[in-house]
C-alpha cells in the first residue's frame, strides 16, 4: 500500500504547513485549548460576506433555482402553511389536506408528477413545514398520479378528477404482514373472462393494506393497489390497480377502513384497509411494457420474472426516496438554521461576571453544530447528484439504471439517518427551547423517523446495496495524490480506501463461509457490506461537495466549500483510521495529526457559522414563526401583564 507522501511533522509553531493555500492561517492549536469564552463571533455582513452567500446559495440550489425551488420556497413563506402544534389531531390532519388543495392550486400536477427535480424540491422545502403534508403531497403527486402518468393511458380512466384534486390518490402496497418482501403480498384481483372484471380481495388479517393514508380526512379518495394478478387460476405477479375507496359518506361497498393509533410526529391519517370481494372494471389495471391483458384473457409481457413485472409496477418507489432525501436534506437546513441563530443571540456569563457572550463562543458549542454544517452540504450535494444521475439516466442501459436506483437507495439511507443524528445534536445545544414544538426541532425529530423507513426501510435497502457492491467489479484506490492529510485529493483517495478494505473484507468473509447455506454466508458477510456501504455514501458525498467547491466562481464561497469538505472528510477518515493504517494508506504521525486538522478546520469556520446558514436562503417569514431564530425570543414568552410591563410603578401597600 502507499502511504501519504510528502507531509513533515507540524508544531503548533508551524500549523501552516498542511492547511490548504486558498485558506487563512490557522491560529495555534494546542490539544487543551478551544476557542475562549471571551471570542467575539458577532461578523458585520459585507458586500463581500453577502456575495459569498449568494454564490453559496446558487451553488446549493443550482443555475435553475427560481423555477425548481422558488414556489415552494414561497409557500415555506405564505402564512396560511403554518401549522398549530397545539391543535387538535382532527384539526391537523384536516389542516394538511387544506395545504395539500392550495398546493394544486399552484402548480401543475401533471408537471409536477412527471418531473423528478420539481417532486423533490417540493419534499426538501415542506418537509420543514408539515412533515403530514409531505407524506401526503408525496403520495398523490409520486405514487398515484405518477403510476398512473407511467402506464398505459386508458379513455376509461380520466384523470382530471385527480388532477383537480376532486378524489385525493393514494397508495396501497405494504401489507400488516409483508413490508421489504412486498413480493410476497397476498391481495388478490381475479380476473373474470366472462364480464371481464377484476375482484379485488383481502384474504386474511396479514393481507389488510398497512398505513395508507385513507382516512375521512381530506374528502374522497381512489387508490393505486398492489394485488396479485390471478387468471384462470395462473398468478402472473404483482400489478396495480385503481380502486375507488371513499366517497363523502365513507368507504365504498366492500372496503373497510379502520384508523390505526396515531403516530409520534405530525399526524396522518394512517389506516389499515381491506378489501371484501370488491369487482374492479377492466380499465382498473395498470399496463406497460411488463404486462397486458388482451380481450381474449391473453396475457403478455416483454418480462419473464414476475419479481421484475412487480418492480416495474412500482417503479415509482425510487422517486419516492429521492423525496424521502429531500425532506431529509431540508428538514436538516431548517433546524441548523435554527439552532445557529439561536446560539448567536443566547448568551451567558463570560469569563468575566459583568460580561454575557453568546453560547456560540464556545468551542463546545459551536464545533458540533459546525460539523453538522459540513455534513448538512455534503448531504445537499449528494441529493443533487442522485436526483441528476436518476433523471438522466438511459433506460435502455440496464447496468445504468440498477446504478441509478441503487444510488438513489444509499442517499436515501444516509441523509435520512444523518438527518435524525443532526436534529438530535441541534435539540441538544438549544436546551429546553429545543423541545418545545413552536420552536420547530421537536416535531421534525419525529418527522424524520417516517422517512428512515418509508419507499423501503433503510437497512433493507442498505442490505441490497451491500449485495450489489458485494458482486460488482470495483476499481481498487491508486497510489495516494501528493499533499498533506487535509488536501482534498488525498482525502478523497482515504475514503476510497477506506471504501475498498470494508469490500475487500466482506468478499473474503462470503468466500471463507461454509458453502451451501446462502442465508449464513450473507449473514457471515453483511457486517462488512454494510460498513462498505456506509463508506461508499460518505465518498460518494464527499465527491458531490467538492464538485460544489470546483463549479465556485466566487474565491471566498470555494474557500468555504473546500473547508467544509476538510471537515467532513477528516472526521470520516478519522473514524477509519484503524484499518487505514494498518494497510498502509496512512502512518502513525497521521493518525496522531488528524484531531489537530479538525480543530484548525473548525478554527477558521467558527465565525462563519451564521453565514453557512444564511446560504440555505431559508425565508425570514418561516423562521419568525419559530421564537428562538429570532433575537428577541424572550418576547415570544413575555407576559404583557406581567409587573414588569407595568407603565406604572404598583402602589405597595403599607
Amino acid at each position: 500500500m502507499t502511504t501519504i507522501p510528502g507531509s513533515r511533522t507540524v508544531t503548533t509553531d508551524d500549523r501552516s504547513a498542511t492547511r490548504a493555500p486558498d485558506s487563512p492561517a490557522p491560529a495555534a492549536v494546542a490539544a487543551s485549548t478551544a476557542v475562549t469564552a471571551t471570542t467575539s463571533v458577532t461578523v458585520t455582513p459585507t458586500a463581500t460576506a453577502t456575495a459569498t452567500t449568494a454564490e453559496l446559495t446558487r451553488l446549493l440550489y443550482g443555475p435553475d433555482h427560481e423555477r425548481v425551488h422558488g414556489p415552494w420556497r414561497r409557500l415555506l413563506a405564505d402564512p396560511r402553511m403554518r401549522t398549530d402544534p397545539g391543535a387538535a389531531t382532527a384539526d391537523r390532519i384536516a389542516a394538511s389536506y387544506r395545504r395539500l388543495r392550495q398546493v394544486n392550486r399552484m402548480t401543475d400536477a401533471t408537471a409536477l408528477a412527471t418531473d423528478p427535480r420539481a417532486l423533490a424540491a417540493l419534499h426538501e422545502w415542506l418537509g420543514p413545514l408539515d412533515g403530514a403534508l409531505v407524506v401526503v403531497a408525496g403520495i398523490h403527486y409520486n405514487l398515484f398520479l405518477g403510476s398512473l402518468l407511467d402506464h398505459d393511458p386508458h379513455e376509461k380512466r380520466p384523470l382530471d378528477p385527480y388532477l383537480a384534486m376532486e378524489r385525493i390518490g393514494t397508495f396501497l402496497c405494504t401489507e400488516l404482514g409483508h413490508g421489504n418482501d412486498a413480493t410476497a403480498l397476498r391481495t388478490t384481483a381475479v380476473y373474470d373472462r366472462t364480464d371481464r372484471t377484476f375482484t379485488l380481495h383481502t384474504p386474511d388479517a396479514g393481507a389488510q393494506k398497512f398505513m395508507p393514508n385513507t382516512g375521512p380526512a381530506g374528502g374522497p379518495k381512489s387508490a393505486v393497489v398492489a394485488a396479485r394478478l390471478l387468471v384462470d387460476g395462473r398468478d402472473h405477479g404483482i400489478f396495480l390497480f385503481l380502486t375507488p375507496l371513499t366517497d363523502e359518506v365513507g368507504p365504498l361497498p366492500g372496503v373497510t377502513v379502520r384508523p390505526l393509533p396515531q403516530r409520534p410526529g405530525n399526524p396522518v391519517d394512517h389506516c389499515l384497509t381491506s378489501f371484501d370481494e370488491v369487482v374492479l372494471p377492466h380499465e382498473a389495471l395498470l399496463t406497460g411494457e411488463h404486462g397486458r391483458l388482451g380481450p381474449d384473457a391473453g396475457f403478455t409481457s416483454s418480462l419473464g420474472s414476475r419479481r421484475k413485472r412487480f418492480l416495474t409496477s412500482i417503479g415509482r418507489v425510487t422517486a419516492g426516496k429521492l423525496c424521502m432525501s429531500a425532506a431529509a436534506v431540508g428538514c436538516a437546513r431548517a433546524v441548523l438554521t435554527v439552532a445557529v441563530r439561536y446560539a448567536h443571540h443566547r448568551e451567558v456569563t463570560g469569563a468575566r461576571a459583568d460580561r454575557r457572550i453568546p453560547v456560540w463562543a464556545h468551542r463546545s458549542h459551536h464545533g458540533p453544530l459546525l460539523e453538522a454544517a459540513a455534513t448538512t452540504y455534503a448531504m445537499t450535494a449528494l441529493h443533487r447528484a442522485a436526483v441528476e444521475r436518476w433523471t438522466s439516466r438511459d433506460d435502455t442501459d440496464p447496468g445504468e439504471v440498477a446504478a441509478a436506483e441503487r444510488l438513489a437507495a444509499v442517499t436515501k439511507g444516509w441523509t435520512t439517518w444523518q438527518a435524525r443524528n443532526l436534529i438530535i445534536e441541534c435539540r441538544e445545544r438549544c436546551g429546553a427551547q429545543g423541545l418545545l414544538p413552536v420552536n420547530g426541532i421537536s416535531p421534525l425529530a419525529m418527522d424524520i423517523e417516517g422517512t428512515i423507513t418509508a419507499e423501503g426501510d433503510n437497512l433493507a435497502l442498505w442490505a441490497k446495496a451491500g449485495a450489489e457492491l458485494l458482486l460488482a467489479e470495483s476499481a481498487p484506490p491508486g497510489a495516494v495524490p501528493e499533499g498533506g492529510p487535509d488536501d482534498p485529493a488525498v482525502l478523497q483517495s482515504l475514503l476510497h480506501a477506506a471504501e475498498h478494505l470494508h469490500l475487500s473484507r466482506a468478499r473474503v468473509l462470503l468466500r471463507q463461509a461454509p458453502s451451501g447455506d446462502g442465508l449464513r454466508r450473507w449473514n457471515t458477510a453483511s457486517p462488512a457490506a454494510l460498513a462498505a456501504v456506509t463508506a461508499h455514501a460518505e465518498r460518494s458525498a464527499g465527491a458531490a461537495l467538492l464538485a460544489l467547491a470546483e463549479q465556485a466562481a466566487e474565491p471566498r464561497a470555494r474557500s468555504l466549500l473546500l473547508d467544509l469538505y476538510r471537515l467532513f472528510a477528516l472526521r470520516r477518515v478519522s473514524t477509519e483510521s484503524g484499518p487505514l493504517l494498518s494497510e498502509g494508506f496512512l502512518t502513525d504521525h497521521h493518525v496522531r495529526l488528524l484531531p489537530d486538522l479538525i480543530e484548525q478546520v473548525i478554527g477558521r469556520l467558527a465565525d462563519r457559522g451564521r453565514q453557512l446558514v444564511d446560504a440555505f436562503d431559508l425565508p425570514e417569514e418561516f423562521l419568525a414563526g419559530l421564537p428562538i431564530a429570532g433575537p428577541d425570543y424572550q418576547r415570544a414568552f413575555d407576559h404583557p401583564e406581567a409587573h414588569w410591563n407595568a407603565t406604572e410603578p404598583a402602589v405597595q401597600p403599607i
